[in-house]
């Protein structure tokens, strides 16, 4: 366990309730946080700067992380970015600051919300709650077993995409958005419907977390040498195309 990070719970309560990673460069507020999410039934461990979040991050995988914007060492955003690169994990940001610009920052590096510091800590419990209940992925996809496009060939059993035949590695969510892209063929679907197939109707949250996953898929094939045919219609949804320029 880093130095700056501590475990509210034994090693073997944490195999027994879902993992929480509080991180917030004020401890009390950080504790207040924990202590709030003990009592709801997490294993809770908290770290007060950037680098030792993300040694926490590696060494408990949780399944919800609180994150402060502004910490010592890197930065929220920063963290939130690395989090998002290995994990599908729930992240609530925190920010003293309620200005435009900060929430988005905070949603394109794949926050799924945020809270104005000072904050109800049972009003950020009961969000995280609403988050639980939309699972991370499909847990039964209602498409065909086998979906392609040019070179990419997905199997949705299997769950496993390949691109020109090489194996290509999507984090759960991106994988999810990609199989109903490729079940829905040329067809435009709005963000919320694409989340809509993804955690069900009552998902909560904001539906431009699409744009973020789907940059990420693009990154992705254009690193694999592939032309990404996800197209963005502007101010409706995604489709995929042949004019693969246009989404870009």
């Amino acid at each position: 366990m880093p130095a700056s990070a501590q475990s509210e719970t034994g090693p073997a309560a944490a195999s027994r309730f879902p993992r929480a990673l509080v991180v917030d460069d004020e401890r009390p507020l950080a504790r207040l946080v924990a202590g709030y999410l003990t009592r709801d039934g997490y294993s809770v461990t908290q770290a007060y700067d950037g680098p030792s979040a993300l040694a926490a991050v590696e060494e408990t995988d949780p399944e919800l992380v609180v994150l402060d914007l502004a910490l010592p060492g890197l930065d929220g955003i920063e963290v939130c970015r690395r989090i998002r690169a290995r994990s599908d994990c729930y992240v609530i940001m925190l920010t003293a600051r309620a200005q435009e610009a900060d929430v988005l920052a905070g949603l394109a590096a794949g926050a799924d919300g945020y809270m104005t510091k000072p904050f109800s800590p049972r009003e950020l419990v009961a969000r995280t709650r609403v988050l639980r209940r939309r699972p991370r992925h499909l847990t039964e996809f209602d498409g065909p077993p086998v979906l392609s496009w040019g070179e990419l060939t997905m199997d949705t059993a299997a769950r496993e995409l390949r691109a020109a035949g090489r194996p290509l590695a999507l984090t759960r969510t991106e994988f999810d958005i990609l199989a109903v892209l490729l079940q829905f063929q040329s067809k435009v679907l709005a963000r919320e419907r694409i989340l809509d197939h993804i955690w069900g109707a009552n998902w909560v949250g904001d539906p431009h977390v699409v744009d973020v996953h789907i940059a990420r898929i693009r990154r992705k094939l254009t690193e694999a040498g592939q032309v990404c045919p996800i197209v963005a219609v502007r101010g409706v949804g995604y489709r995929l195309g042949i004019d693969a320029e246009a989404g870009r």
